[in-house]
């Protein structure tokens, strides 16, 4: 059974737990995930069903487009913010949990139930492709087409990884049915987009946290609205990400927060005159991924700022990212 087929088996058992409503319901993958039926208060109720593991800000835009060319539509996830469930809900669109919490608005039909606790479930067995190395090494196969086919000690050299980890990754990656063996020499990605989603999610959850160095603010105040003439000492390794690497690439955003990968914080800190601080505009990351000493770039990948501008959940960075992926990813992710 797959990931999605769990989530909704877990939903509609808690929404008879705690109802009494049953549901009939089918997984069946197109357009949108699949399709229920329910008797509410002796009314049927069929609605198109898209499953989410966890619905964030930047899926909306696509959620609500769904939502519009099939109707009535629901929307079933493991976990939903509530000012998300508020969007929903002003955008009358239905949502099940599964804590059991849902919300249906339609004709004839109302029900909204909060409050349910989601149930504490056995950690799960890890997909290997999904651990802190394994992200590191799917980063490398997203950002190089023909990485998947390198041999493992190479791929072990450019992504930091140890070569015992590469054959795990690459057993999890196809495992979970993004990688297809063309023949006995050649592997290509499948179901790339699903694959950068999932990467963005594990980015968030797994990587971006151990990679975080700190947050600093600059001595000089108007520093942050000058940042593209700040001067890095000789010798170091940095990259701008995030915000400022957008700005750069499409003149379209105005930075208010600052995103540097580097392993050189020791030499920027003085040179910098940065102060440590938790709400500072300045957030620094460990550089992770290869790139050779003759071909630095100041600015992180593009798939990399487009996942920090992402994981912002802000609006105006979404809305960037979306620029971003339109004009620089899209042809890359949208088809094998």
């Amino acid at each position: 059974m797959r990931q999605e087929e769990h989530i909704m088996e877990d939903a509609f058992a808690q929404l008879e737990l705690h109802t009494g409503i049953q549901a009939e319901w089918n997984y069946r993958p197109m357009e949108v995930d699949g399709e229920a039926d329910f008797i509410i208060e002796g009314r049927q109720f069929h609605t198109y069903i898209e499953v989410k593991r966890e619905l964030r800000q930047y899926q909306l835009d696509k959620l609500l487009d769904q939502a519009r060319r099939h109707q009535p539509f629901m929307v079933i996830a493991e976990h939903i913010f509530p000012m998300i469930k508020e969007r929903l809900r002003a955008e009358k669109i239905a949502y099940l949990d599964t804590a059991g919490n849902v919300f249906i608005n339609t004709e004839g039909t109302y029900l909204w139930i909060e409050g349910h606790k989601a149930l504490k479930k056995t950690k799960a067995v890890t997909n290997r492709a999904f651990t802190k190395a394994g992200l590191r090494v799917v980063f490398f196969l997203l950002l190089e087409r023909e990485a998947i086919n390198m041999p493992y000690r190479q791929l072990a050299e450019r992504t930091g990884v140890a070569l015992g980890n590469i054959q795990n990754v690459l057993d999890g990656l196809k495992d979970a049915g993004f990688i297809l063996q063309r023949d006995k020499q050649r592997r290509i990605l499948h179901n790339k987009k699903a694959l950068l989603m999932r990467w963005i999610d594990g980015y968030r959850e797994t990587l971006k946290p151990a990679l975080h160095v700190g947050n600093y603010r600059f001595w000089e105040k108007d520093a942050i609205h000058h940042w593209e003439k700040l001067v890095f000492p000789e010798h170091i390794t940095a990259a701008w990400g995030g915000e400022p690497a957008a700005a750069a690439l499409t003149d379209y955003l105005n930075p208010q927060e600052l995103t540097l990968y580097t392993n050189s914080k020791r030499e920027l800190v003085p040179h910098w005159r940065l102060i440590p601080n938790q709400e500072g505009e300045l957030h620094i990351y460990e550089r992770f991924w290869y790139e050779p000493e003759h071909q630095q770039e100041a600015f992180a990948p593009t798939l990399l700022v487009y996942a920090d501008l992402i994981l912002t959940d802000d609006p105006r960075c979404i809305e960037t990212a979306q620029l971003i992926y339109d004009k620089f990813l899209k042809n890359e992710f949208e088809g094998d």
